[in-house]
């Protein structure tokens, strides 16, 4: 099938859906906003029941689909979503997507959702037999040319218009992080006037308050090794009711682009290039050239593999104490190596 676009997937979900959908790309907000649309879509269509997995070491590939294809007479058609956090199944699974492929059940939608993929995967065996079966949808980055654009269409999604200067006043702000743009759209909604356009003094004045407690605010204290400063942010967000996904969601972004930048430079690379490749603004790469000089790779590795413990305790899939595992989580990009063994067993358990 051919593939669409994000913002297409809206106007196709109108329709049939397909069986299986692939919804990739290196831009966390836009990629979990096509995920809501389908699923949305999919409780609409009669897809009632939901299972979740993620592809780690002890993800058993065959029960996924064992589970897909064996269906009660009397069960509700289900939704089944498959994160691949790295974006690559390995043998076994790749071995077993492309086994559902030539027979996907009629009763179940599937959801593959994962970050970039590279060439190379979308050229695989198991991508193609994705391919011919269902329906990719690939999420494009927003780059600074297109960012004010972007701003200017969700301001106007909620009823809201600003200058041209108050707009690039916010893309100046938040630096192509999309996700700190919706949270202060989010916070105009509340404050402005629907009747006239936001100013650039306006927007000055929402967006300039550096006395409030930031997400981006808490990750550039981590990446700097801020540790006090970046613990004080952290309860102060915790005190304000931010909740910890959009948190977690901050931390977990960085330290993957710092994995990809240490990947690039292992393989050759320039840290500049890597810079480059992974879009890293001139303004934030004297922050992830401090971080990287005190986190090694596999140190990196590592609080990735905290960042999804943490992932399945916020969705309910382990018991734990997420705000301990995000304040661990902090210190550790901090550069601080914590003392809690209990922790980092939770963090790799399923």
């Amino acid at each position: 099938m051919a593939k669409i676009r994000a913002e297409q997937l809206a106007g196709h979900c109108k329709n049939p859906l397909a069986p299986i959908y692939v919804i990739f790309g290196d831009e966390p907000l836009l990629r979990q906003e096509a995920c809501d649309t389908l699923r949305k879509a999919a409780t609409e269509q009669g897809y009632t029941e939901r299972e979740r997995y993620y592809s780690d070491a002890s993800l058993d590939w065959d029960d996924v689909f064992s589970g897909a294809a064996n269906f009660s007479l009397f069960a509700e058609r289900k939704m089944v979503e498959i994160h691949l956090h790295n974006g690559k199944p390995g043998d076994k699974g790749a071995k077993a997507i492309m086994r559902y492929c030539e027979d996907p059940s009629e009763d179940t939608l599937l959801l593959i959702t994962a970050p970039k993929l590279d060439g190379t995967s979308q050229r695989s065996k198991w991508f193609k037999a994705l391919e011919a079966k269902g329906q990719i949808v690939q999420v494009w980055p927003v780059n600074a040319e297109q960012l004010p654009r972007w701003i200017d269409q969700r301001l106007k999604a909620k009823g809201l218009s600003a200058s041209s200067e108050a707009i690039d006043m916010l893309s100046a702000k938040v630096e192509g992080n999309l996700l700190a743009a919706k949270q202060e759209i989010e916070k105009l909604t509340l404050i402005s006037s629907q009747d006239s356009a936001i100013s650039a003094e306006e927007m000055a004045a929402v967006v300039g308050d550096s006395a409030r407690y930031d997400v981006f605010g808490l990750v550039d204290k981590a990446l700097t090794g801020k540790t006090e400063s970046a613990m004080k942010t952290l309860q102060g967000l915790k005190s304000e009711g931010t909740e910890p996904v959009i948190i977690l969601w901050a931390l977990a972004r960085e330290i993957r682009t710092l994995v990809a930048i240490c990947e690039a430079v292992e393989s050759g690379q320039s840290q500049m290039q890597a810079f480059k490749a992974e879009r890293v603004w001139d303004k934030r790469q004297g922050m992830m050239q401090a971080a990287l000089a005190r986190l090694s790779h596999k140190h990196l590795q590592h609080l990735l593999r905290k960042a999804n413990g943490i992932d399945r305790a916020v969705k309910g899939l382990r018991k734990a104490s997420v705000w301990d595992e995000l304040t661990d989580l902090t210190l550790h990009l901090c550069g601080i190596v914590t003392i809690k063994p209990q922790i980092d067993a939770l963090s790799l358990t399923t």
